[in-house]
């Protein structure tokens, strides 16, 4: 047998990498009752989420569709934010939902539900302790510091709909993190580092939260989300720093998450700021 070339980049160059079983997929995830209406792999393209606004938008995607990238080449985080990763080392994958019985004004809880199921699905299917930054970060801990593991972006698409893409690294080695403040779920220990099972049960966590969030008209009390979000957020009991729009910082004690998503800054001043967009530093552990 010839010896594979290193620099061979097919599906198969990396054995302790294997491709995710698309069909199997389909066949556990697309059923009769179930969110999910279609799922597709492919194995390179720069953003998932920019693929599935497109579709969206030309009417070719309906609401329930997947779609997952063994590799992104111009995977996208917030604040226009670079997100890259070897091929086959993470799940990156975007949903189509179109939640039009839930009030605008509540879809910006879709990325904090988001979180909510990404981590509920990876305690049950990887073992790993996971908790959520406010409002799109994935957290791990690795060698007993505190790790970003994986992000959340949501966009519109279209009338009525909204892309959520999710960038998870699952067996990034230490040598492979792209800044030392990253993460994985290998490095935090996970039990299971299979990306299929991995990807099921983030899928059916957010098909579950996501009917519970639906079937309540989006509201954030009565479906148990502004709760469970709560008790898996990181970033409340700590003092943080907002960086906000316009070059303004606010420096306050993060005290609750609102009922509209926002996070509410109790300052030194004794005046509560919520605040809706920001970049949020932890100024001190929990």
């Amino acid at each position: 047998m010839t010896p594979r070339d290193a620099s061979d980049d097919s599906r198969w160059s990396d054995l302790d990498r294997p491709p995710l079983n698309a069909a199997a997929m389909r066949r556990g995830l697309v059923r009769e009752g179930a969110l999910w209406s279609d799922v597709e792999v492919v194995q390179r393209t720069g953003s998932t989420n920019s693929d599935l606004v497109a579709r969206a938008a030309a009417g070719k995607a309906a609401e329930g569709a997947v779609l997952i990238a063994e590799e992104q080449t111009a995977g996208r985080g917030r604040l226009d934010r670079q997100w890259t990763a070897p091929p086959r080392s993470g799940l990156f994958f975007s949903v189509l939902l179109r939640p039009t019985e839930v009030p605008v004004a509540r879809w910006g809880w879709i990325p904090l539900l988001t979180g909510v199921a990404v981590a509920t699905g990876l305690s049950r299917a990887a073992g790993v302790d996971t908790a959520l930054k406010w409002p799109n970060d994935l957290l791990v801990t690795v060698g007993g510091e505190e790790r970003k593991a994986g992000g959340i972006l949501a966009e519109r698409a279209g009338e009525g709909g909204v892309v959520v893409g999710v960038g998870i690294n699952v067996t990034l080695k230490a040598e492979e993190l792209p800044v030392p403040q990253a993460g994985s779920l290998a490095l935090a220990g996970a039990v299971s580092t299979d990306r299929d099972t991995l990807l099921r049960g983030v899928l059916r966590a957010l098909d579950d939260w996501y009917g519970r969030w639906r079937a309540a008209g989006g509201d954030p009390a009565a479906s148990g989300l502004q709760e469970t979000y709560a008790a898996g957020c990181a970033t409340l009991g700590r003092t943080v720093r907002a960086e906000l729009p316009g070059d303004r910082s606010l420096v306050g004690e993060a005290v609750a998450v609102d009922g509209d998503g926002r996070l509410v800054l109790a300052t030194k001043d004794g005046v509560q700021e919520p605040v809706g967009a920001g970049d949020i530093v932890h100024l001190r552990p929990a």
